[in-house]
């Protein structure tokens, strides 16, 4: 009888990419906490680089498995490119939080509370989603929560538009100016990230369900 080693390798992929979710949550729930918070700065900070890491080290275990597996559980580019945004949303998290703590910026704002909620929410719909990835009947399930995504992201294109208005309208301080814009910028991207999860998701499902 043929036997097929690769099969319980399948089953690894949706493990790793549910920690990768998972972490990324984690890491945008500590940025909101952050933000809401505003004390303790360096700690939460270094709690957030604490995440970062295993994000790091999740994706090469991805890409590992990756050059292991022979038949992989759907497209391979599908598969590299979702391990790769999921690790990008930590990434533009802890850039963004960094970037609070090495500029000293001394208090939080009211548009960087709003884009963390969002973030945070955008996040949660990722991780509701990615083990909708795991059976075929569920997959169809994925997309309401890629056009939630897919809301939320524009939602956040419209309070980091308005951030960096006011930013130029409010002040003349160029050097706040440039120290917020980037930290808003890191933000926003992280939302566009997630909403380049979703159009990989949304790939998957209407390909394989």
């Amino acid at each position: 009888m043929l036997k097929f080693p690769f099969l319980p390798r399948e089953q690894k992929f949706f493990d790793l990419f549910e920690q990768s979710a998972q972490n990324m949550v984690k890491a945008a729930q500590s940025l909101k906490h952050l933000v809401d918070n505003w004390q303790d700065v360096e700690e939460k900070v270094d709690e957030i680089t604490e995440l970062e890491h295993p994000g790091d080290t999740i994706t090469h275990q991805i890409m590992a498995q990756f050059l292991r597996t022979f038949v992989t559980p759907f497209d391979r580019e599908d598969i590299a490119l979702l391990a790769h945004d999921l690790d990008d949303v930590t990434d533009f998290i802890h850039a963004a939080s960094e970037a609070m703590l090495i500029y000293k910026v001394d208090y939080t704002s009211q548009r960087a509370i709003e884009l963390a909620d969002i973030l945070v929410q955008a996040t949660v719909e990722v991780e509701t989603a990615i083990p909708q990835l795991r059976h075929k009947a569920t997959l169809k399930q994925i997309l309401e929560r890629c056009v939630e995504i897919n809301r939320l992201e524009n939602v956040a294109d419209r309070i980091y538009r308005s951030a960096i208005a006011e930013l130029f309208a409010d002040s003349t301080d160029m050097a706040h100016i440039i120290k917020w814009r980037e930290i808003y910028a890191h933000m926003e991207s992280a939302t566009d990230r997630c909403e380049d999860v979703a159009n990989v998701l949304e790939g998957v499902a209407l390909k394989h369900g």
